[in-house]
């Protein structure tokens, strides 16, 4: 004759188990809720219990040992019920949705190279005006001008305006699409 399965015994422990979890909680739903952890990991660990031995205070020890371990891990815990700290530890995303790095470089290569010139040489290089005239041997001006209209045909191309978020874009792309000045070399 086979030894009985020590899963049919569990069922018969459940109402001890439950005064039990009921004593160390003082609350219905969570005295529930740990009786359920406890039999689904003695459940799972059924070939760890040892035939022959007691079933009832292996099940309290399973029992009393998660009661400890969420009783350490509610300490570290915080509670957060208006939502408050979750607020201030959120993450804004890399980009802003709006202005994506390969939305830009599709939008820049249609430029014109002058344009594209001008804007790499006085937005993302750094350089100033003065210096990206002499590199390209024009006048300040015409610089100047090519990087507006550079700009301005981005704006265009991104759909962008004035009250487009972009808080988040990096500063030389900043450089490129505003006119906020030369980037720090």
């Amino acid at each position: 004759m086979s030894a009985p399965d020590p899963r049919d015994e569990l069922v018969t422990h459940l109402p001890a188990m439950r005064a039990f979890a009921l004593s160390l909680t003082r609350n219905g739903a969570t005295a529930d809720d740990m009786v359920q952890d406890t039999v689904v990991k003695a459940w799972t660990n059924i070939d760890k219990f040892q035939a022959g031995t007691n079933m009832r205070a292996w099940l309290f020890t399973i029992l009393r040992n998660t009661y400890y371990s969420s009783r350490r891990k509610a300490k570290r815990e915080v509670a957060d019920i208006d939502g408050i700290f979750t607020e201030r530890l959120s993450v804004k995303p890399e980009h802003d949705g709006k202005l994506q790095m390969s939305d830009f470089k599709v939008a820049f290569e249609q430029l014109p190279d002058e344009q594209r010139e001008a804007l790499v040489l006085v937005g993302a290089s750094g350089f100033s005006y003065e210096e990206a005239a002499e590199m390209c041997g024009v006048a300040i001006g015409t610089i100047k001008s090519r990087a507006n209209r550079g700009r301005a045909r981005l704006a265009e191309l991104l759909d962008n305006n004035d009250d487009t978020a972009m808080e988040l874009t990096d500063a030389a792309t900043m450089a490129v699409v505003t006119d906020s000045g030369p980037v720090a070399r």
